[in-house]
Formats: C-alpha cells, sequence, structure tokens
C-alpha cells in the first residue's frame, strides 16, 4: 500500500530518479562524442532543463557558470552528490521547461537532453527556452525523436506509448522534436539524425539553435 504522504505519483517520480541515477554506461558511450562536441565548447551562464542526475556536469568547462532546473525533487539529492563529486558549484531550481520563472535574456546557452520527449507542450517550452537566452545565446540539444513514419520502430513507438508514459514519467517516444524546434523561430538551426543502439528510443537528434543577434 502506498504511504499517503507519497502516493502513487510521487512513488513514480522517485522510482524514475533512482533508475536516472544509475545512467546506463552503454547509452553514454553511445551519445559521448555528441556531448564533449556540443557542450565542451559553452561558456558564461547556462541553465540545463531536466539534468537528472548531473550525468552531464562532466562534460562542461570548469568555467561554465551552472544552474539546472529539475522538475523532479527527488532527483536533487543526485545532482548535488554528482556535482560534489566534480567539485563544482551549482544553482538548482525546481521548476518546469514550460514556466522557467526567470528574467528575459539571462543565460549564454540553454540544454536539454532526452527532455522535450516527455515536456506537456514543447512549443511552449520552446518559447521559453528562446525568451531566457540572451541575444545570440545557444539552446543545445541531444534528444530521442520519432522513428521514420512507415518504420517498424515507429509502430512500436505508437504501440508503447501509453505504457512508456506512465514508466517514463511523461515520455513520449513517438514526438518529432526536430520539427518542433525548427518552428520555434530561432536565427539558426544546425541538427543532425543519429541513431543509438537501444530498441524504441534508438532515433537521436544532436544540435544547437540560436538566438538572434541584436
Amino acid at each position: 500500500m502506498v504511504g499517503q504522504g507519497l502516493g502513487r505519483a510521487g512513488l513514480n517520480k522517485r522510482l524514475h530518479a533512482w533508475m536516472l541515477s544509475k545512467s546506463s554506461a552503454r547509452y553514454e558511450r553511445a551519445v559521448a562524442e555528441h556531448k564533449r562536441e556540443l557542450l565542451g565548447g559553452l561558456a558564461g551562464d547556462v541553465l540545463e532543463i531536466g539534468p537528472g542526475g548531473g550525468v552531464n556536469l562532466a562534460y562542461y568547462p570548469p568555467g561554465v557558470r551552472w544552474t539546472g532546473l529539475e522538475p523532479n525533487p527527488y532527483m536533487h539529492v543526485y545532482l548535488r552528490k554528482s556535482a560534489q563529486k566534480l567539485a563544482r558549484e551549482i544553482s538548482l531550481r525546481q521548476g518546469s521547461a514550460e514556466n522557467l520563472e526567470v528574467e528575459d535574456s539571462t543565460f549564454d546557452a540553454v540544454v536539454t537532453t532526452l527532455v522535450l520527449c516527455s515536456v506537456t507542450d514543447p512549443a511552449v517550452a520552446l518559447s521559453e527556452i528562446l525568451r531566457v537566452l540572451r541575444p545570440g545565446g545557444r539552446f543545445v540539444f541531444i534528444e530521442h525523436v520519432a522513428a521514420t513514419p512507415a518504420s517498424r520502430t515507429r509502430r512500436v513507438q505508437r504501440w508503447i506509448r501509453p505504457l512508456w508514459k506512465v514508466l517514463g514519467d511523461g515520455c513520449n517516444p513517438e514526438r518529432e522534436t526536430w520539427v518542433a524546434i525548427e518552428q520555434a523561430g530561432f536565427e539558426r538551426v544546425s541538427l543532425r539524425h543519429f541513431r543509438v543502439p537501444f530498441p524504441v528510443i534508438g532515433p537521436h537528434i544532436a544540435g544547437l539553435a540560436s538566438r538572434k543577434s541584436d
């Protein structure tokens, strides 16, 4: 029986936090090159939305002033442990991608990895990302996305989506995230499609989008 103080939703979030904290070494090897390329060149004030257990912290240059917006409160303890292990100072907030509660033009870069699959409204989240970027700022992303429409993987994504969303804290494996990014109003979008050796979430995109300079 689930305790009254936690509830089923809270139990799911706590379980999801524990699972993400045990991030797959195999998955990290598959995306490490993309992360080194995209995160290793960032500087200044960086907001990472949905940083999970902090696996990306190791890829940032030492001088980055990092702020994490993590909506799952049970993830915060893992984030702080990761930061302590790397001797990195962090600023941690709780909130949602659709309502960042940050002033306009605050950050030099915003980062999401495996996040836009689970936000309630990707268009609103991307609008918020664009708003909080400074002129010329960059949005950096690595996301799993929908497979080719007629493919077997796409049929599996569609079939498993209801269960996947429950187990994955709202994750939608069939989301065409690249379309949303390209339509979000960034001045320039550069992205590539690639695959990782995992079922359901194999199709990925990685890239950056920039806000227009003044």
